[in-house]
């Protein structure tokens, strides 16, 4: 999604990180557009094998590699030891192909098991938090990641179901989900719930809350950040990293003495979301939520 804007912010850059390979969209756009090297993580091994094969030519002529990480991990990583970035990407969300993958349970198309774990290093899936989070976790997950102003009822019809029932598949979220919403609920409600169920699955606001100053850390001077999010969660985190990256000071309004760093680390670039056009929303659906923003560090 974006990839024109994408290219436009990270165009001339010799290395760019790939932090959400996915399919290799990107990536192969970055490469086909000029970028000298991509290299690819992702923590899901088959988007790794998908992108890698579909990327093999830039691979051949040493242009590209994929590593299996979670983005959120990158300083553990030993084969990312000491690399240093022109330009970092990052693509929240998940991908188009694991949607489209029935047994990865991202979706809530009737009779899909309810997983949603985008790699090995999710330990529990979306059956287990359902089945076995308690009253106020739930709680707080529809809440927080899902905006429902009715989920304390949504946790305790959740909590009600499963005692006699665990859950399996989508249809027995989506049955709790219509209980607590109305009959009418409908795909809206679906898909902004079970989002809120795949960002605490795999832990995706904590992950990018601890990802993005370390990414910002592997960028060389005036390298460029960017990065797409789909929830507002996602979003408000991203645009108070880079506002706070690019302000002088950052001490208490009350702090009579700076004792802060004193200077800004870099610009933001973009004073706004970038969001898709029309002629992208009507081609992708999805792109509709999509917001771009992108932080340069200082030279």
């Amino acid at each position: 999604m974006l990839a024109a804007e994408v290219i436009d912010l990270l165009r001339g850059a010799r290395q760019v990180l790939d932090g959400t390979l996915g399919g290799g969209g990107h990536s192969h756009a970055l490469l086909d557009a000029g970028v000298e090297r991509v290299i690819g993580v992702d923590r899901d091994p088959q988007a790794l094998e998908y992108a890698t094969k579909r990327l093999h030519e830039y691979a051949a002529a040493g242009r590209f590699s994929a590593v299996q990480t979670n983005y959120a991990a990158i300083d553990e990583q030993p084969a990312l030891d000491d690399l240093r970035f022109d330009g970092v990407l990052l693509d929240l969300g998940v991908s188009s192909h694991q949607i489209d993958l029935e047994e990865r349970g991202f979706t809530f198309r009737p009779g899909v098991q309810l997983d949603m774990r985008m790699g090995p290093d999710a330990p529990d899936s979306a059956a287990d938090l359902l089945n076995e989070a308690d009253e106020r976790t739930l709680m707080s997950v529809f809440r927080e990641y899902g905006d429902e102003p009715k989920a304390p009822r949504l946790a305790r019809e959740i909590i009600r179901r499963r005692a006699s029932r665990p859950f399996t598949t989508s249809d027995d979220f989506v049955g709790a989900i219509r209980a607590v919403l109305g009959p009418r609920s409908g795909a809206p409600e679906f898909a902004r719930l079970f989002q809120a169920a795949r960002i605490a699955v795999n832990d995706e606001l904590t992950g990018l809350a601890r990802a993005l100053p370390a990414l910002r850390d592997r960028l060389t001077p005036g390298g460029t950040l960017a990065v797409i999010a789909y929830h507002s969660g996602e979003d408000r985190l991203v645009k108070n990293a880079f506002r706070d990256w690019s302000a002088s000071c950052i001490c208490p309004p009350k702090h009579p003495i700076c004792t802060c760093r004193g200077r800004p680390l870099g610009t933001t670039i973009t004073k706004r979301a970038i969001t898709a056009s029309d002629a992208e929303i009507a081609s992708n659906p999805r792109a509709r939520s999509a917001r771009l923003r992108a932080w340069r560090s200082a030279e």
